[in-house]
């Protein structure tokens, strides 16, 4: 199984960028986290880190046919882009949604995700290890789709 893991603007910056509320270790140290936690699921993960909306978009069109699900930290364009929305749509790959911090308990405008409605689910708040959990997610839902075109 194959997953892309998407990551957005700044999430480049953990550990310098407001570290009371995203933590203190680094985006490396996020990468090692979650090729660990690909390692236990028995899941290749590809992961990959933009500033760029537009970037962003290209990655998850070529996601079609090379890709069996993506993970999304779409960061600040969780509240923006309908474009990463449509993306997603326009691909139909099963998605996973995950932000280091609980995104409804910040500001009043973090409040309103546009991703959301593409993804199976979104797991927030749970730091490094919502990786996890949405790496287990998307595999759970993979297998199940995977034994339902089997029968």
């Amino acid at each position: 199984m194959k997953i892309l893991v998407l990551n957005g603007p700044n999430l480049n910056m953990l550990g310098l960028r407001e570290p009371e509320v995203y933590g203190a270790q680094s985006y490396a140290d996020l990468e090692q986290f979650i090729q660990a936690a690909a390692l236990d699921a028995d899941c290749a993960v590809e992961i990959r880190q933009t500033n760029h909306e537009g970037v962003l978009v290209d990655w998850i069109q070529q996601a079609y046919g090379a890709f069996d699900g993506i993970i999304i930290n779409p960061a600040a364009y969780t509240h923006t882009s309908v474009a990463i929305l449509d993306a997603l749509k326009a691909v139909s790959l099963p998605t996973v949604e995950v932000h280091l911090s609980d995104i409804s308990r910040r500001e009043a405008f973090r409040g309103h995700s546009y991703v959301s409605a593409a993804c199976l689910q979104t797991v927030k708040g749970q730091g490094f290890d919502g990786y996890r959990q949405a790496l287990l997610a998307l595999r759970a839902h993979i297998m199940g789709m995977r034994e339902a075109n089997l029968q």
